[in-house]
């Protein structure tokens, strides 16, 4: 990887700025809880996690021809209630800050949907990134590359001068079909260019000292 190059840092949402397990977990429980079925289990959760909420409906109800009772209920329940539960990760303002001052592009290719400017505007983050991308914003949500292309496009950018941190496998074929740097953040099984642990792990990939 030649730093000297990386014009862009790229972060996934889910498990990267925040940890959204217990928010997750909790939604799609009352999600199955309306239809009297069992909460997640362990397996399903790391499936729904990955996936847009289309996908997770289609994924948790299998077999249903018709949705549209599920995403009624699931619109009545909301998202915004179950924000609190996520926490944003130690050391990510300091490093949104960190790469403005040194010139970076910074942006967010997540598979969420109508949710992500909320819990932007409720964290706080609405100024830290140039662009965000959702799978609302692309016909083809991760693993598909759509949405680092669509940075990449944006910004005039060739793909080895973009990073881009994720946690998952969706995240990693994302980045390996856009051909963009990848590191993997605190999944080590994941076959990434570079593994970090925290925050201020990227500081150090990008060779900044502060």
């Amino acid at each position: 990887m030649d730093i000297s190059k990386i014009k862009a840092v790229v972060f996934d949402c889910d498990g990267v700025l925040f940890d959204t397990a217990l928010a997750n977990r909790k939604f799609y429980d009352e999600v199955l809880a309306s239809f009297g079925k069992p909460e997640l289990t362990d397996v399903q959760f790391v499936n729904v996690h990955m996936m847009t909420v289309t996908m997770a409906i289609e994924y948790l109800f299998p077999g249903q021809a018709d949705h549209k009772a599920v995403f009624s209920s699931l619109k009545q329940i909301g998202y915004a209630k179950f924000i609190p539960y996520m926490s944003m990760e130690d050391g990510l303002i300091r490093l949104l800050t960190i790469l403005k001052n040194k010139g970076f592009i910074r942006a967010i290719a997540t598979n969420r949907t109508n949710t992500m400017e909320q819990v932007l505007k409720d964290y706080g983050l609405e100024s830290y990134f140039e662009m965000v991308v959702t799978a609302a914003d692309v016909k083809n949500p991760k693993p598909d590359p759509e949405q680092l292309l669509k940075i990449m496009e944006t910004f005039h950018l060739d793909p080895r001068e973009v990073i881009f941190i994720g946690d998952s496998e969706y995240d990693l074929r994302a980045a390996r079909r856009a051909g963009t740097w990848f590191i993997a953040f605190k999944q080590e099984k994941l076959e990434a260019d570079v593994f970090v642990d925290a925050m201020e792990d990227i500081l150090g990939v990008l060779q900044i000292n502060e």
